[in-house]
């Protein structure tokens, strides 16, 4: 007996809901765009769906035709590739459009994880909608909610951004602009510039926020480990083989300040100065004067500039 046969001809009981069972093998329709994720470590994440779809579907388009190969070749799946990758994505979107044009099914895939998000699929997705054909999304693994869901962080929201500018200038640029949200953030970091983005996290958002590191998530050596900032980079050195395979970063947010915290002078010193002077200044000149800490007059002039706004 196939898996097929377990798991779409097996009988269901009459009394239970449409929505509870087990719908049929599912083909895919002409001139549409299937958006399907892939595992991105261990190939048995992928879903009953998506394979459905990979092995019916006339042309995949994928980001590594050679690393898409491999998991196709494990799913006895034999299909008609073209290459899809940030090099190509506008050059390629007029060849989608005509194999679409022509009643053919494609199917977007990247090499680990769900198109468009971190990886080329977007411009082909927002390019094709456009044109006015359809585009079906195939749920199925995304690093960042893997990451996110095994973490125990237990605030309601959060942010992803993604990879931050490989160079530090830009990177640290990005920070000061992420400072103040409130909510986790999600990086994705390569192995090669985990440390120097471990740095600048501490650098432009202080050693004291919480910090998850997750990498080879679903390989074999899955690892996820927790601490403060000031720890993280420390814990990365004490083994070598912990700063290899590819990062997830979940960041803690930005602690809105205890006015309390502040005494009443620093903080008339800080509204005045917020009056006449950029941010960034206003902060500087108060820690100066004042000798209260830059980081928390920074955040109680976030806090009093955003009240400002909503006054407005």
């Amino acid at each position: 007996m196939s898996i097929n046969d377990i798991f779409y001809n097996t009988p269901h009981p009459s009394n239970q809901p449409d929505h509870c069972k087990m719908q049929s093998k599912e083909l895919p329709s002409p001139g549409t765009l299937y958006i399907v994720a892939t595992p991105i470590g261990n190939l048995r994440d992928i879903t009953l769906r998506a394979l459905d779809i990979l092995s019916a579907v006339d042309v995949m388009a994928a980001e590594d035709t050679r690393t898409t190969a491999n998991l196709l070749r494990h799913y006895s799946i034999n299909k008609k590739m073209m290459a899809l990758h940030r090099h190509n994505e506008n050059a390629t979107v007029d060849k989608v459009a005509s194999l679409l044009s022509r009643g053919q099914s494609v199917a977007l895939v990247t090499d680990a994880g769900t198109p468009g998000i971190s990886d080329p699929g977007g411009i082909l997705v927002k390019l094709i909608r456009e044109q006015g054909y359809k585009v079906v999304p195939v749920p199925g693994p995304s690093a960042a909610v893997c990451a996110l869901s095994a973490a125990g962080i237990t605030a309601p929201h959060f942010l992803f951004y993604g990879f931050l500018p490989a160079s530090g200038g830009p990177r640290r640029r990005e920070l000061e602009a992420l400072k103040s949200q409130p909510y986790t953030i999600i990086f994705y970091e390569a192995p090669h510039r985990i440390l120097e983005c471990l740095t600048d996290l501490v650098e432009v958002l202080g050693d004291q926020r919480r910090i998850t590191i997750a990498r080879e998530l679903t390989k074999l050596f899955e690892t996820i480990h927790s601490c403060e900032l000031r720890d993280a980079s420390a814990w990365l050195q004490a083994d070598p083989n912990r700063q290899k395979g590819e990062f997830v970063l979940l960041v803690s947010g930005a602690v809105a300040p205890n006015p309390a915290e502040l005494p009443e002078q620093a903080q008339h010193i800080l509204k005045l100065l917020l009056r006449d002077l950029p941010l960034k200044h206003a902060v500087t000149l108060s820690a100066e004067i004042s000798g209260e800490s830059k980081n928390t007059l920074y955040s109680q002039a976030l806090l009093l500039q955003r009240e400002q706004n909503q006054q407005k």
